[in-house]
């Protein structure tokens, strides 16, 4: 295990920390299974010179390529993951919105610009500043979309990118990561925007994407999935037209509408989140994260701007005089 963390490092040397960690309770469920494997584990220089390998393995050493920067932790990441438990958090998100959007397509009859059909804002999923202290429409926003290419470009970027994620780094920092960019989202259109409605899981999607690609490129010289450049370059493209489409359509609506169309600044809000939070998140795969003085910072930060988010919905409001638009 020694000689594979030197080789694992460019200066073929090993610090007296990863010393530590490498025989501390930290890494030894791993220590363990390396060592029953024996030195077949560890005999190659990487893990793209594993062969015989079956379809699942392939693909369990394709995420470990795609989402972990170190050689060392590729290998642990491979010969330690199992089926069980599934990455079942963003397959049962995505399936659940394609539900909900398949059911207001049926019922409306509508399957693009959906917000421009009047009982489409009326659902008790969309938030609505009007119904702002009905606190489940803060998440519940999320199972809603303005259409098909919206929906289409949340599930495709969950897929691609979530599930992944949650493989490497598990259910509950993923859920988590997910969640507050979705929290946070509603939070700042209630604060920035206090006229507009939200749907869509962008929050949350911009969340995972942009931590993601934060951590692609502050570990890029460890990185080795293929093209790498090319494809943070595609997916940057894609980030930002949807952004530049949420902007088009909150001022320069293409068709008369009864209200404010739904706000954009839930992309801005889930990008903040992931770079902020996400880097600490995915920094690690086994590092506990309750270890992490930087790690509480980052709580304590978000914690504030919740406490400030909720006093700002019960009083702001009224103080400022905002004149809301009708209820849907």
């Amino acid at each position: 295990m020694l000689f594979a963390l030197v080789q694992s490092n460019e200066d073929g040397q090993v610090c007296y920390q990863e010393l530590i960690e490498l025989m501390s309770s930290k890494r030894s469920s791993s220590f363990r299974r390396a060592i029953a494997n024996g030195r077949r584990t560890l005999q190659r220089e990487i893990l793209l010179d594993e062969t015989g390998l079956g379809v699942y393995k392939r693909f369990v050493r394709y995420v470990a390529y795609e989402i972990l920067p170190c050689e060392t932790d590729r290998r642990w990441y491979f010969h330690q993951n199992r089926l069980c438990p599934p990455p079942i958090f963003m397959a049962i998100i995505t399936i659940v919105q394609i539900i909900v959007f398949m059911c207001y397509g049926i019922m409306l009859n509508k399957w693009v610009l959906q917000t421009y059909q009047p009982d489409f804002m009326k659902s008790p999923l969309v938030y609505h500043p009007r119904h702002r202290h009905q606190v489940w429409r803060f998440f519940s926003y999320m199972f809603m979309h303005v259409g098909l290419e919206q929906l289409g470009f949340n599930a495709l970027l969950q897929l691609m990118i979530g599930v992944p994620l949650e493989m490497v780094h598990g259910i509950l920092r993923i859920s988590l990561l997910y969640m507050a960019g979705v929290v946070a989202g509603s939070l700042t259109v209630s604060i920035t925007d206090m006229r507009a409605p939200v749907v869509g899981g962008s929050g949350g999607v911009y969340a995972l994407c942009s931590a993601h690609l934060a951590n692609v490129v502050m570990n890029w010289a460890g990185m080795r999935c293929p093209y790498k450049l090319l494809r943070m370059i595609l997916v940057l493209v894609c980030m930002s037209s949807e952004v530049g489409r949420a902007v088009w359509l909150r001022f320069s609506p293409p068709l008369p509408s009864s209200g404010p169309q739904p706000s954009f600044m839930a992309h801005l809000s889930g990008a903040v989140v992931g770079i902020s939070m996400g880097l600490l998140i995915l920094r690690s795969y086994e590092e506990s994260l309750q270890k992490q003085c930087s790690w509480w910072v980052i709580v304590f930060s978000f914690i504030t701007f919740l406490l400030f988010a909720i006093f700002w919905n019960i009083f702001a409001y009224e103080l400022l005089g905002v004149q809301l638009p009708p209820a849907p």
